[in-house]
């Protein structure tokens, strides 16, 4: 061969060793930079509460980091990706239901204790006028791009002896890029060295640094209510009316509206303010830090994550609340509180019976569609089959909804309208009224939805098993009824067993199908929750934690959520112990 060629094989394995070098170098800086944007992230979800999601991370980028760098990890690499699903898919959301299940985590209850203080010391709507306070006018002043007034303002304010001008606000606090609070220093007009324009008397324009900002609007001129819709939507409510005004000997200036409707310059007091109190503390006494209210002078309440105030007659009045601790109060609650205990009792009956007729239903027509299908002489066998696997085949919640409307619609439903009227004379069934029909209505769609699921499953089961069991039975001098009990039926369940169960532990969670058809109705008499007749615990569940007429109840539900995992997972358990599911896969 000509040396040529053993030159450019050279070059070409340089250029890859070379090429392979620099890819090395590539995945090391990004696993350099992944784990410090790991750990950052997690320091930062600390800083925010986010205990369970920062351990999350901190465990996965340890993980990820290991498998790369040890050589014996090497055959983990290929499972970080699912690595990473199950983590943030699966156990953080275990973990974040654990931790919420032992707090109040609800509506009025949503945010932590220090969001809640700052919020009761900063929010604009925690202050109140002052009975005595100076009343200023104010007069607004827009910067225009071309006829177009902007957002851009400054605001002159008049004492009636001093006239002054405020210039650029200071945010105190902002949440999710939105201003809460805001503060503008008022400067005496002459001493801020800003540059005016009058006219008559009023001032009319100001220079500001070579921004012109013109007349705009005043309370107390008619001429400017032409732009009071303007002015209202753009400039008071996202941004003026959380900014207060401060002179020099540090009173409080902010616009609200008076009983007649109008926006004026009032002297104001904020509500709450910390200092020291004495307060009583595991029947001791202490002095600690609290929440003041400024105009009565009492110490604020807290107590099961509520803080209260005291009004003059000595009422405790609910102010705020904020996520705490709630030990096993969530789960106590459900056998101790009669009006959750009753109906929760009833419901996790009701889930039992629901989930097991369920399983039995179908399984015995699927059984029973099989036996007839699996015969060998019955003509048409595969029409049969198509036609029979069609309500498994249509989307659930289409055939839901369909039954719904056209079958058990208590006005012009088909049951109601032809058969039950018509063909029988009777009174019409008040389908999803009435606890009783509405169970009924609720197990014939399940049933409809899950036979062909159950007959696919039992006739595949049917045809492994093999015919010389039979023949030789026949010859014994077995009826058909025998070869059933003695034969068939203790293979198939065999195999199907399994199926039932996770049948069952589906059905136990069926949520789509109860919410689809009666949304859990008719509702309980004599119960402070929003459960129904038909509601299962998933359903139920529901409802406490997005549709309580009371409000969110996220701890509620998930305690009841983790009974609710406790209970499928130990019937499971058993049901595979005792039916010896999977003993051949032990062996």
């Amino acid at each position: 061969m000509p040396p040529c060629f053993f030159l450019r094989v050279f070059l070409f394995t340089y250029k890859e060793d070379e090429l392979m070098k620099i890819i090395k170098i590539l995945g090391w800086l990004l696993l350099i930079a992944f784990t410090i944007f790991g750990i950052l992230g997690g320091l930062f979800l600390i800083g925010r509460g986010f205990y369970e999601l920062s351990i999350t991370l901190f465990v996965l980028v340890f993980l990820i980091d290991f498998f790369i760098i040890n050589p014996a990890g090497y055959p983990y690499r290929y499972m970080i990706p699912a690595l990473i699903l199950l983590f943030i898919l699966v156990l953080y959301p275990i973990a974040f239901t654990i931790r919420t299940a032992f707090t109040n985590y609800g509506t009025g209850h949503i945010m932590t204790r220090q969001e809640v203080v700052e919020r009761l010391l900063v929010d604009p709507i925690y202050t109140y006028a002052v009975d005595d306070g100076l009343q200023l006018k104010y007069y607004v002043y827009v910067r225009f791009e071309g006829t177009q007034p902007t957002k851009d303002f400054r605001v002159i304010v008049s004492d009636g002896e001093n006239t002054y001008i405020t210039r650029e606000y200071k945010p105190l606090k902002t949440e999710a890029g939105e201003l809460i609070l805001g503060e503008a220093e008022l400067i005496k007009l002459e001493e801020s060295g800003v540059r005016v324009e009058r006219q008559n008397g009023m001032i009319e324009l100001i220079n500001d640094g070579g921004k012109i900002f013109k007349y705009f609007y005043s309370p107390e001129d008619p001429t400017t209510f032409i732009n009071e819709e303007f002015f209202k939507y753009s400039i008071l409510f996202p941004t003026l009316s959380k900014i207060e005004f401060v002179d020099s000997l540090a009173n409080r200036y902010s616009i609200r509206q008076n009983e007649e409707g109008k926006l004026l310059l009032y002297g104001i007091k904020h509500m709450y303010k910390l200092g020291l109190a004495e307060v009583i503390e595991n029947g001791k006494s202490v002095v600690k830090t609290v929440l003041i209210n400024t105009s009565t002078g009492k110490p604020l309440i807290e107590e099961n994550g509520t803080i209260y105030d005291i009004d003059e007659n000595g009422k405790k009045i609910v102010v705020a609340g904020y996520i705490s601790n709630y030990g096993l109060k969530n789960f106590t609650r459900i056998f101790t509180d009669p009006t959750v205990s009753g109906p929760f009792a009833k419901i996790f009956v009701w889930n039992f019976t629901w989930a097991a007729l369920s399983v039995l239903f179908t399984f015995v027509i699927g059984l029973i569609l099989a036996l007839v299908l699996n015969n060998p002489n019955l003509r048409g066998r595969a029409i049969y089959r198509s036609l029979l696997i069609i309500p498994w085949a249509i989307p659930a919640f289409i055939s839901v909804l369909v039954w719904k409307n056209g079958f058990f619609n208590e006005t012009y439903g088909i049951f109601n309208k032809f058969i039950i009227t018509k063909l029988f004379g009777a009174e019409p069934i008040k389908w999803m009224n009435d606890p009783f029909w509405a169970k009924v209505a609720v197990l014939t769609v399940n049933t409809w939805l899950g036979f062909p699921y159950m007959m696919v499953v039992t006739l595949g089961a049917l045809q492994s098993i093999p015919e010389d069991y039979y023949e030789a039975a026949a010859i014994d001098g077995a009826t058909k009824w025998q070869r059933f009990w003695k034969i068939t039926f203790p293979l198939l369940m065999t195999t199907v067993a399994p199926l039932l169960v996770g049948s069952f532990a589906f059905n136990f969670n069926n949520f789509v199908n109860i919410y689809l058809l009666t949304g859990g109705g008719p509702a309980m008499p004599n119960t402070t929750t929003p459960a129904g007749s038909t509601d299962i615990l998933i359903s139920y569940t529901y409802k406490l934690a997005f549709e309580g007429g009371r409000g969110q109840d996220f701890g509620f539900a998930s305690a009841i959520s983790i009974l609710i995992f406790l209970i499928v997972g130990s019937l499971s358990f058993i049901n595979f112990k005792l039916s010896g599911s999977f003993e051949e896969v032990n062996r």
